[in-house]
């Protein structure tokens, strides 16, 4: 370490890699508007929050598969927040979110702008705000890792994004919160999969219902049927687990 430089904490790594997973991978600068909001933040250089960034792409599993590299020195700390993250989708994305509105001076529920003022405080509401909260991150995590467009279509329209369980928030409650159960879809497709109507193989390609395919309405071959056998537009980073997509495939696909 250089004179001068201080040692990162557990805290400033969490909000850190909040942040990671929030940012489009190539987006990771230092010149970077929420780059330059994170380093005001922790009273730290946007180039050095930037760095840290990227010392946590060369730990993230989807890159590594994929032949990218972040940078080579990362600490033991920066590893070990990266596991306990990773490994635990449930209360970590929490505990960033928490610790980000603490740096901002705020409640966790004005920083996801959560109108459940009407709740009174208890430990339903304390539930209600964490599940909320989560879902927020979930959201977040899973477009910005298909770049904010749609993996079917491409469309890039946020207000018609969804990001969608492959494995449902009900059947699945360890990966609700894991952004590689997620995938960015607009509102039709989203439904379609949920309903198996489509399905993703593991593969990648797109698979849909054999009913659709013999449907002879109109604009059904634009909406679904030009999609069959295609590949989706994979992500950055996260990508979609192949053991749920087999999962969805096998036991909620309408063949």
């Amino acid at each position: 370490m250089k004179k001068g430089q201080r040692l990162w904490t557990r805290e400033e790594l969490i909000v850190t890699i909040n942040l990671y997973c929030k940012l489009p991978f190539g987006k990771l600068h230092h010149r970077h508007p929420e780059v330059v909001k994170l380093a005001e933040l922790l009273g730290r250089t946007p180039g050095s929050i930037a760095y840290k960034l990227v010392n946590f792409a060369s730990l993230d599993p989807s890159l590594q598969s994929r032949g990218i590299k972040g940078a080579s020195n990362t600490s033991k700390l920066d590893r070990a927040i990266w596991d306990e993250f990773y490994q635990n989708w449930d209360a970590l994305p929490y505990e960033s979110e928490k610790l980000r509105a603490d740096l901002e001076g705020t409640s966790v529920e004005v920083l996801n702008e959560l109108s459940i003022g009407d709740i009174p405080e208890s430990k339903e509401r304390e539930t209600i705000v964490k599940q909320r909260v989560n879902q927020s991150f979930f959201r977040k995590a899973v477009l910005a890792s298909y770049d904010y467009s749609c993996c079917i279509t491409g469309i890039s329209h946020n207000a018609l994004l969804v990001a969608g369980h492959i494995s449902t928030w009900a059947a699945d409650p360890a990966n609700r919160m894991n952004p590689s159960n997620g995938l960015a879809m607009n509102a039709l497709h989203d439904k379609a999969y949920e309903h198996g109507l489509m399905a993703i193989a593991q593969d990648y390609t797109i698979h849909v219902a054999s009913d659709l395919l013999g449907d002879t309405t109109p604009h059904l071959h634009a909406f679904f049927k030009q999609f069959e056998g295609k590949q989706i537009k994979l992500p950055k980073r996260f990508l979609p687990d192949r053991d749920l997509l087999e999962k969805h495939y096998s036991e909620r696909f309408k063949h």
